[in-house]
C-alpha cells in the first residue's frame, strides 16, 4: 500500500501520484499523516485521488478531523503503545458516530509505534518501544488480536532510517493470527524484501516514494527488481 501524507504532497500531485502507484502495483491508496490538517482539505485531496484511480483509498487518520465522506474506508485504529487514553480509546468514540454517518467501513487495527524520535511518538504520547523488543511487541500484537482488531500495524515511523528488524517482525508474525502491517524505513527493493521476507502481508510506502515525485519509475523499478 501506498501512504500520502497531504502535509507533504500537495492535492495536484496527490493524484498523479495514486494513479501511477495503483497502475505500479499498490493495491491501495492510504491518505493520512501525523500531523493536522482540516477536514475540508482532507475531502478535497481525497477526491482528487479518486478521480485519478480506482484503488480503494483508505483513510490513515491522525485525530478525529481526519474523517471524510468520499473514501472507501478508515483504519479504525488505537495506538495501542499510547500513554494518553485519547489515542487508546478517546478519539475513536469522538470520531465513531462521523465514520457511521458517513457509512465508511471501518477496519479495526491495533498499531504500535517503535522509538521515539519519530512525529507520530511525540504526538501520539508513545510509551518507548525498541525495535529489538521482539516478546514485548509480540505481546501487543497478541493483545490486538484477542480486542478483535482486524489487523496488527507495526510502525517504524515516519522518515525512519531503516526498518524493523527481520527478527521483531518475525515474532510477532509467529504469534499473531491476524494480518501484519509493517511501515516505517522501507526506502530500498533490498528493504521490500527483508520486510517481506520477514513474515509481513502488508508493506507501506510513503517518505521513499513521496521524495522522489521526479523520479518514480526507477524508484519502483528498483523495488520490483528485489
Amino acid at each position: 500500500m501506498t501512504l500520502i501524507d497531504p502535509i507533504n504532497v500537495s492535492v495536484e500531485k496527490a493524484g498523479e501520484l495514486a494513479k501511477y502507484m495503483g497502475e505500479s502495483g499498490s493495491d491501495a491508496i492510504m491518505v493520512g499523516g501525523s500531523t493536522v490538517h482540516t477536514q475540508e482539505h482532507l475531502d478535497t485531496y481525497i477526491k482528487q485521488i479518486k478521480r485519478m484511480t480506482d484503488k480503494p483509498v483508505i483513510i490513515f487518520p491522525n485525530n478525529v478531523q481526519s474523517i471524510s465522506r468520499y473514501a472507501d474506508a478508515i483504519w479504525f485504529m488505537s495506538l495501542l503503545n499510547s500513554v494518553d487514553w485519547y489515542y487508546i480509546v478517546g478519539a475513536q468514540l469522538q470520531g465513531a458516530l462521523t465514520v457511521k454517518h458517513f457509512n465508511l467501513e471501518a477496519i479495526p487495527m491495533g498499531y504500535v509505534v517503535f522509538g521515539h524520535e519519530s512525529t507520530v511518538a511525540a504526538m501520539g504520547r508513545v510509551l518507548p518501544l525498541s525495535p529489538n523488543h521482539r516478546e514485548v511487541a509480540a505481546c501487543y500484537g497478541l493483545a490486538a488480536q484477542y480486542l478483535g482488531m482486524r489487523f496488527l500495524y507495526l510502525e517504524a515511523g515516519s522518515g525512519a532510517s531503516s526498518p524493523l528488524p527481520a527478527a521483531t517482525i518475525s515474532a510477532v508474525k509467529k504469534t499473531v493470527e491476524i494480518p501484519v502491517i509493517v511501515g516505517g524505513g522501507i526506502r530500498t527493493g533490498e528493504d521490500a524484501a527483508s520486510v517481506a521476507e520477514a513474515g509481513a502481508d502488508i508493506i507501506v510506502t510513503g517518505t521513499a516514494v513521496e521524495k522522489s515525485l521526479d523520479r518514480l519509475p526507477e524508484i519502483i523499478k528498483r523495488f520490483k527488481e528485489r
